[in-house]
């Protein structure tokens, strides 16, 4: 059977078919469901501030503070990253992925250069090298905050730092090393065996929060 290409256009959520036109809803394709404290927004990628007061930014920042409690000066901000094409494309692939259950909320911690460019560019494997390769040539993920905090960069000890807070499909999970460009067939991801995982795939992890701190 010969396969059929696609216009997909992230604005309206439908697909279109080149050959004959017809057009579907990628939402309901895809079980679409928008994460639980989104708001409308006028572009398809935005940032709101989270509340200090709200539970939402209460639960990040205790999920922050397990690992960096004392370790910091203070949270300057907490941002909702709301980019509506990566999470489409992630809801997509957790959508058909066997292994729903495997959803992990992980940490990412750079430089501000970076952290601008993962909002609009997904956690690219360009990247791979900024956090290290000794578990794999991919997007680094940790558990631990404080771990994370390691990689944050700040010119100098009074400068902002970026952390990320990621939704991550890791999947089947395997030993990685320095050599591994992507995981074996049947895994999904390599890992230290501990906290960090790597991922091979832009659809794999989403950038839900943005944590600006001292």
């Amino acid at each position: 059977m010969k396969s059929q290409e696609y216009i997909i256009d992230f604005t309206t959520k439908t697909e279109t078919c080149k050959s004959n036109q017809q057009q579907r809803n990628i939402i309901r394709h895809a079980e679409f469901i928008l994460p639980q404290y989104w708001e409308v927004q006028s572009e398809n990628v935005q940032k709101f501030l989270v509340q200090s007061s709200s539970i939402e930014y209460k639960e990040m920042r205790a999920l922050f503070d397990k690992t960096m409690v004392n370790q910091y000066t203070e949270i300057i901000r907490i941002e909702r990253i709301q980019n509506k094409p990566w999470y489409i494309q992630y809801n997509s692939y957790k959508s058909f992925s066997s292994k729903k259950d495997t959803e992990k909320q992980l940490f990412h911690g750079c430089p501000q250069q970076s952290a601008d460019l993962i909002i609009n560019s997904f956690f690219n494997r360009s990247f791979a090298g900024i956090n290290g390769t000794v578990y794999g040539q991919g997007a680094y993920f940790s558990s631990n905050a404080f771990y994370s905090h390691g990689f944050t960069r700040p010119d100098t000890p009074d400068t902002e730092r970026f952390m990320f807070i990621a939704n991550v499909l890791v999947g089947s999970s395997i030993q990685g090393n320095s050599t591994m460009k992507t995981p074996p067939t049947g895994y999904d991801s390599t890992t230290d065996g501990n906290h960090i995982f790597v991922t091979y795939r832009d659809d794999q992890a989403y950038a839900a929060y943005r944590i600006i701190y001292k």
